[in-house]
């Protein structure tokens, strides 16, 4: 799986208007399920972001993470983290299939939930607007196969 971490303030995604999902102060989780993931890599990946040290302490360096500070997240699917760009034309063939993408996801976020992070979602294939204030900026780029 992949995953884009953005440390925030706030951040919202609206579908057709409607604020579907909100979280802040936390952190922005862009997902993608990749063909060959599994639910073992998911639950991998939500137990690493809930103790990704990204929040400042008393002495202002990164050293507590979102569940430190009692944060949340907003988890949303992006196959476009599966892009292959050789040429102009972005592919997107080593992403998983989308039912399956589905349930990994909600996979994620469920094992998400279970480290203590609450979390809200956008929703799946849906035409998303995802606004977000980002704090630093920190952005974390993490892939279960790296």
């Amino acid at each position: 799986m992949r995953a884009l971490v953005q440390r925030i303030s706030e951040a919202a995604v609206r579908v057709d208007g409607a604020v579907v999902g909100q979280s802040g102060p936390g952190l922005l989780v862009l997902i993608c399920a990749m063909r060959g993931d599994s639910e073992a890599q998911a639950e991998k990946l939500a137990d690493k972001i809930s103790k990704l040290r990204i929040f400042q302490d008393d002495a202002g360096k990164m050293n507590l993470s979102v569940r430190d500070i009692q944060g949340s997240a907003l988890v949303v699917s992006q196959f476009t983290l599966a892009a292959e760009t050789k040429g102009n034309r972005p592919g997107f063939s080593t992403a998983a299939a989308p039912d399956i993408g589905n349930a990994l996801y909600a996979h994620f976020t469920d094992a998400l939930r279970q480290t203590g992070v609450p979390c809200e979602t956008g929703i799946f294939g849906a035409d998303m607007k995802v606004s977000l204030i980002n704090d630093g900026p920190i952005t974390i780029w993490l892939d279960t196969d790296q």
